[in-house]
Formats: structure tokens, sequence, C-alpha cells
């Protein structure tokens, strides 16, 4: 017990020294996290001889509970209300974005000589954005009031919906080891009817979830909230479906409570804690010298899908009706790849094969190192990204 309380809080320490980086740097934290765990974990500080933080069951319990809120705060800000009203838009934008992404992701895995269920791994991993990275950094530029924003967060919306079937289908496709189909068949099966159960309480449990949390004491507030979402989350894991995406069904049913703004003010501390964990976790679980040994699909990954990100993002900033400038910009600020990109890394870690046991999990760790800090600064510097399409045609720069 001792032993963990330590590592834990080690952990802990060694987090809030990456934070006061990244605040001092101004960069996402999201990176510098999963470096942080590379550092402190066996594969570096344990090899220095210097005290590292395992993988453990108890981190690893923490960095479940990450993923779940991740998740659960990102169901918050949907209602099946909201999304049909907007829905032609964002099917449009969305669309175009899975159609390109996906597929490049996934014929990348199959010219690495992976099997089918490896290179689809591969391919949610380059094909989802960070809704998180992408959202502060909207903040941060001022771009969130912005006509681009419109589209950007639209195809986000639609990215996390379509994650939620695609974690489904492939949390079944692993756990089923790729060959038995029959099995895989009833992997789904559950999947989907565990998940149907859960989109009928959210449609139609609006006024349990608001009797539930109508309460003023705070404390029970909170308690009551992760009384819901983590025993369900629970059962979603035990079922063979994923956790996350039973989170964020959750999550839609609570945004429609009413009480959606004390949620997020209660616990998004508490998001950010765990969740930060969850990073750590993935940084601890990965050895730096695996990250060399993927440099070159790395870098044909790298190279390939941010002109597929941008070139997809400005044409779903077209379909949105805007100048060929606020379109890039689109394009442009889809280009970072986060947390979800690791939770596809960490599903792919479950599975019975070397490539999602270890080549996977540190593809997907370099990815996001690199994309998520390319993304960025793309976003920063986005006038740079105009006059360089300028010298090939002109920009309209309304």
């Amino acid at each position: 017990m001792a032993a963990g309380l330590l590592e834990l809080g080690q952990a802990f320490a060694v987090l809030a020294v990456a934070g006061v980086f990244a605040l001092r740097i101004g960069i996402s934290v999201i990176p510098l996290y999963v470096i942080a765990g590379m550092l402190a974990g066996p594969h570096v500080a344990g090899r220095a001889g210097l005290p590292s933080v395992p993988p453990g069951e108890l981190l690893t319990i923490f960095a479940e509970v990450g993923i779940v809120l991740l998740l659960f705060f990102l169901g918050l800000e949907f209602s099946l209300d909201r999304l049909l009203s907007a829905r032609s838009r964002i099917t449009r934008a969305g669309v175009v974005d899975a159609v390109i992404n996906l597929p490049l992701g996934v014929a990348l895995g199959l010219a690495f000589g992976w099997s089918l269920v490896e290179a689809l791994l591969l391919g949610g991993i380059v094909y989802i954005s960070s809704s998180a990275i992408i959202t502060k950094t909207l903040i941060d530029l001022g771009w969130i009031a912005n006509e681009e924003a419109e589209p950007i967060l639209g195809t986000l919306v639609f990215e996390d919906l379509f994650i939620a079937v695609y974690l489904a289908v492939v949390t079944s496709l692993v756990l089923g080891g790729g060959g038995d189909l029959a099995g895989i068949g009833r992997s789904l099966a559950i999947a989907f009817g565990f998940l149907g159960a859960l989109l009928a309480v959210v449609q139609y449990g609006t006024g349990f979830f608001s009797r539930v949390l109508d309460v003023a004491d705070a404390e029970s507030f909170v308690l009551r909230t992760l009384g819901i979402l983590l025993p369900v989350a629970g059962v979603a894991l035990a079922l063979g479906v994923s956790e996350a995406v039973a989170a964020f069904f959750v999550g839609m049913g609570f945004a429609t409570s009413g009480h959606r703004e004390r949620i997020e003010r209660l616990l998004t501390p508490v998001r950010d804690v765990f969740a930060a964990v969850f990073f750590f976790w993935i940084g601890v679980g990965t050895d730096p010298r695996l990250l060399v040994g993927v440099a070159l699909p790395l870098a044909a990954a790298v190279l390939l899908t941010t002109p597929a990100k941008i070139i997809s993002g400005y044409l779903g900033g077209r379909s949105y009706d805007l100048s060929t400038r606020r379109s890039l910009r689109v394009g442009v600020g889809l280009v970072p790849r986060g947390e979800f990109s690791l939770v596809i890394a960490a599903l792919a870690a479950g599975g019975s094969t070397t490539v999602m046991q270890e080549t996977i999990p540190a593809l997907a760790v370099g990815y996001v190192l690199v994309m998520s800090g390319l993304g960025t600064v793309l976003m920063q510097h986005s006038d740079l990204v105009e006059a360089a399409i300028s010298r090939v045609r002109p920009v309209d720069r309304a």
C-alpha cells in the first residue's frame, strides 16, 4: 500500500512540473504529460537506476477513470436535438473528413504489412482530431467567435459520434482476435445492444437524470454523478464494450438534465486530474526505444496525413460556404491529434499481436507528440500556410 501511494505521489509531482513547463512555453499539456510519463517510467528512469513509476494496477485504474471522464464531458456538449438541428452541415463536412482520412490510415497500415484489424486501428488513430487541444487553441487564438469555428466544431462533433461507433466495432474485433467471426458477431451484438439501451435511456430519461441530480449539496451532487457514470462504464467494460463510448452516452443523458453547467463547474477539476494521469500512464507504458523502431512509419504517417487533414478541412469549410482563407483555417485547425488517438492506442495494447501490443501504441504516442505540436504551431501561424498556398493559387482573404 505504501509503495502504491508513493508511486502515485511521484506521478502527480512529475505531472505538476510538466504542467508548469507547458504553461511557461505556451503549448498544450497533453504531449508534455506523455513525455513526463516516458521519462518517469521504467524505460527511462528505471533503466537509469532512478526511482520510477511502474504501470501498475492503481495507475491503470486512475487512467481508466480519466478516459471515462474525458468522454463523459464530451457527451455533455451534445444533445440529440442539437445534433439533429445541424445535421446536414455537420454530415457534409464530417463525411468528407472521414472518407479522406480514415481510409488513408487503413491503407498505410496495410502498406506496412499489418492485418486488416491492425490497419483499422491505425486508421482511427490518424483520423480523429483532438477536441481538447483544438477547442483550447480556438479560444486562445480568438478563433472561437470567427466563422471558421462552426465547421471546425461541427466536424469534431461528427468525428466524436463516428468514433463512438468505431470504438464499439474495433473493441469487439480486438477482443475477438480478428478471427472468430461468430465470436465477433456475438461481441458486436452485445455491444450494440448495450449501447442501444443506453441511447434509449438518453432519449427518454431526462426526468430521471434531473431528479437524481436535484440536490443542493455539492458533495452529494458530485458523488451521484460519479455513482451513475462509473458503474455504467464498468458494466460496459465487463461486457467487452468500450467504457469510453458508454461514458459518452451517459454524458449525453446528463446534457439535457438542466444540470450541465453545474456538472462542468464541479467536475472539471476532477476530470483534469484523472485525464492527466491517463496521458501520463500512456507515457509510462511506452518504451522510447520502440519510437526509434517506428520512425519510418511515423514519418510516413505525418507527411501523408497532415496535408490530407488540411484538404479535408478545407473542403468542409467550403461546404459551409466559407472563403478560401477561412476554409484553409478550418483545415489547419483540424490537424492536432491527441486524446482519442491515445484511447485507441490503449485499446490496441490489449490485443493479441506484437503490432497491437507494442508497435501501434509506440506509433500513436509518437504521432500524437508530433501532430499536437505541429497542429498548434500551424494554427498559430496560419498566415504562413495561406502565403504558401497563395503562391500556387490566389487566396480569397475575406
